[in-house]
């Protein structure tokens, strides 16, 4: 074991996580037969074979287990040993990957790169948008933004702050349909449904007299969507009212786009917007000056 570099325990890491030679070589920009000869070495340095190829990709060997747990360990206390020496330096510098969806990254996250930039210039972002949840140690995530609360505990979790979800229509579609005036007046419009969140189909309202009022939305609606961009994109087009996110609707409103709907009797859904991160990630000089960032820009 004399001949295991730090290197070679991170390669080993990643290559345990992804499963594949060639996802790690594109992942490095290298050539494939890189990875296979470092893998060689590292397995005749240890003396046992730790990678078992199959058709389907890579599995490890016991061996190979135990070294990717050993491995694991020592990088998150390197990880550790980074944040406690660089708590006393004045910058953070290095690369860090954030995952978040396509409605985040648009309206919430890309305004805030430049402050970042300016307080922290050494510092490197590469943003990962997708709108699925990713494996963040398969992809190598340092920081999932999203909103609601995650279901796992195998994550920690910083609260950057809340977003409120409103109703709006086009105007084109109000002046063909008519604005409502009252909750029960809804039962007569096309009302857009989120298909991935049953929950957010339940549209709550308050009366002057204080009487509350429910409608699920989602047995009557023509039109759904998994996706806040596509769900925005059909109340642009017409197609009904649909309840967004303020920081997607508001804006839309300011450009005239959109118009509130049932603004006074409508009560907005509060919904978290958190950074999640890998045990011991968070510790990190550059993944703190992030977070606070992020924190300080939602707060506002």
């Amino acid at each position: 074991m004399k001949n295991i570099t730090l290197d070679d325990l991170h390669l080993f890491a990643r290559l345990a996580s992804l499963g594949s030679l060639s996802a790690l070589a594109r992942e490095r920009n290298v050539a494939v037969s890189q990875i296979s000869r470092a893998l060689q070495r590292i397995e005749a340095a240890c003396g046992v074979q730790l990678v078992l190829r199959t058709t389907h990709g890579l599995s490890l060997t016991p061996e190979g287990e135990s070294l990717q747990q050993h491995c694991l360990r020592i990088i998150a206390e390197l990880d550790a040993l980074e944040a406690d020496l660089d708590s006393g330096r004045e910058g953070v510098s290095g690369l860090v990957r954030v995952s978040m969806s396509s409605v985040i990254a648009q309206y919430l996250m890309v305004d805030s790169l430049p402050s970042l930039h300016e307080r922290h210039p050494q510092l490197r972002i590469d943003f990962r948008v997708d709108d699925d949840l990713v494996d963040m140690a398969r992809e190598g995530i340092d920081i999932a933004i999203r909103t609601g609360e995650p279901t796992t505990d195998t994550l920690v979790l910083r609260k950057l702050g809340r977003l409120e979800r409103h109703l709006y229509a086009s105007p084109a579609y109000l002046a063909r349909r008519g604005v409502p005036q009252a909750p029960e007046d809804l039962r007569q419009h096309d009302l857009i449904s989120n298909s991935l969140h049953p929950h957010l189909n339940l549209w709550r309202f308050r009366s002057d007299s204080g009487e509350e009022s429910v409608i699920d939305v989602a047995s009557a609606s023509p039109f759904a969507s998994d996706s806040t961009a596509t769900l925005a994109s059909f109340a642009l087009a017409g197609l009904g009212i649909a309840r967004l996110v303020s920081v997607v609707g508001e804006p839309l409103v300011r450009e005239g786009r959109l118009a509130p709907v049932l603004e006074a009797q409508s009560q907005p859904e509060s919904v978290a917007v958190n950074a999640v991160m890998l045990a011991g990630k968070h510790r990190l000089p550059k993944i703190r000056a992030c977070l606070e960032h992020w924190a300080s820009r939602l707060s506002a």
